[in-house]
């Protein structure tokens, strides 16, 4: 199921999927050097050319006409700086897809960009972390202990890494919940890994760390096939789940455990605790880090307006795309008209008839456990505007915490709004204030 993911990364995620496509005279990709042939056109002087020339599933075609073509996502990639060094493709067979792997080093950024492919047929087109070989930059040094996720439902599970402060515990503990897109348990976007961040600074204070990949992530092709598929299914069942099978460990304190969402996992934040007030292990608190208060539709049209705004380059293709995915939007103010096989910016309409249908800042009126709100001053994604939302609801409330951040942007690094997805070329840290902040809320409650 594709978010956002060309809103938070300004790099596009197409993943639909379709069983079955009308015959085509277009090249098939089947063999890796067909998928390195791909890709050296997308970063050739006619991107365009792939949009004709190679075979694409329906929905796909859809959902790359609405977000303005293999031109716009060459532009964005070119975000990430000059193509150092592009390996060679290499193929695994996921969920009945052959998916074709190329590792692209570029001047800012190492990512995967993967293409699912079916009967040869482009189902998708990822971003992914970078598989080349290269040296190690991690400073973890907390002990981690895999912990995978079961999900019935794919019937398999989400790898997952529990990172545990020094000592013998039992530590409280937090899980962290995705923001939009088909995130690993980094929560990679470009250069930066806000989760493992978070992991490894919140260990070094005293608090256990959850975090695990995303189930678009691992099984998204799987998913795209279902076109009934809401924000429960994408984040919320497996954030609830995630507190179930931590509660289950030696190492933490059942009665400690706090749920941090992130972007659209903050948004998730009071369906979370709904869900949770129904299972035998609940959290006792709350960090709602970049969430926002308001329906994502007009959420969307808000970041997309800012970045065409910041684009300037792209200038009579970026009014182009500017007017097809604002038209696309606006079937959202219409949602009765759309059937469940529609796609509104390549999501299915009942996804966008739930959120319609949810309201996140009505429903956490029912939270009465301790809630920290977390906001950065340069955020374009989710604003000061949203932040305000929440503090004029519940600033006065005494289980309600709020903070923002001059300096920071929506993944808690340092950056400038107007550099907008640019910031997430530079390999920030999250920054250690944040870090600071989360501890010492968990550390006040976990009495």
């Amino acid at each position: 199921m594709k978010k956002v993911l060309s809103v938070l990364l300004a790099l596009m995620m197409l993943a639909a999927c379709g069983t079955v496509f009308a015959e085509q005279e277009a090249r098939k990709i089947e063999t890796p050097a067909d998928a390195d042939e791909w890709i050296a056109t997308l970063f050739g002087e006619h991107p365009e050319e792939l949009e004709d020339a190679w075979a694409m599933v329906p929905e796909v075609k859809t959902a790359l006409a609405a977000s303005g073509g293999m031109k716009t996502l060459a532009a964005q990639l070119a975000a990430l700086g000059a193509a150092e060094k592009i390996s060679p493709a290499y193929m695994k067979e996921i969920q009945g897809f052959q998916a074709f792997f190329v590792p692209c080093k570029f001047a800012a950024a190492a990512i995967d960009l993967v293409l699912y492919v079916q009967d040869g047929a482009i189902a998708g087109v990822q971003t992914g972390v970078y598989s080349g070989k290269e040296e190690e930059n991690e400073s973890e040094d907390r002990i981690s202990k895999e912990l995978n996720l079961p999900v019935p439902a794919m019937d398999g599970e989400l790898p997952g890494i529990l990172t545990l402060p020094t000592g013998d515990g039992p530590f409280p503990a937090v899980v962290l919940v995705h923001g939009s897109g088909p995130n690993d348990m980094d929560e990679t976007i470009g250069n930066v890994k806000p989760f493992r961040d978070l992991a490894e600074g919140l260990a070094a204070k005293g608090v256990a760390v959850y975090r695990y990949d995303k189930r678009t992530y691992t099984f998204g092709m799987k998913m795209a096939e279902n076109h009934q598929g809401t924000l429960m299914e994408e984040t919320v069942d497996d954030a609830v789940a995630a507190v179930q099978l931590l509660a289950q460990q030696d190492q933490i304190d059942a009665s400690r455990i706090y749920v941090l969402g992130h972007s659209l996992g903050g948004n998730a934040i009071p369906m979370i605790d709904k869900m949770l007030k129904e299972q035998p292990a609940s959290a006792c608190g709350y960090v709602m880090m970049a969430g926002s208060p308001r329906n994502l539709g007009e959420l969307m049209r808000e970041q997309y307006e800012f970045l065409f705004t910041v684009q300037p380059e792209l200038m009579e293709q970026a009014q182009m795309d500017k007017e097809a995915i604002l038209s696309d939007l606006d079937r959202l103010n219409d949602l009765d008209s759309l059937t469940d096989d529609d796609m509104v910016q390549g999501v299915y309409a009942p996804y966008w008839k739930w959120l319609a249908e949810y309201d996140q800042l009505k429903m956490a009126e029912e939270i009465t456990k301790p809630v920290l709100v977390l906001q950065g001053e340069e955020d374009w994604q989710v604003t000061m505007k949203d932040f305000g939302i929440w503090k004029e609801a519940f600033g006065d409330r005494e289980n309600w915490t709020m903070i923002s951040y001059p300096g920071l942007i929506h993944a808690m690094t340092p950056g400038v709004m107007n550099e907008a997805s640019l910031n997430y070329t530079k390999a920030e840290k999250v920054d250690e204030k944040v870090i600071g902040d989360i501890a010492d809320f968990i550390l006040a409650q976990a009495e």
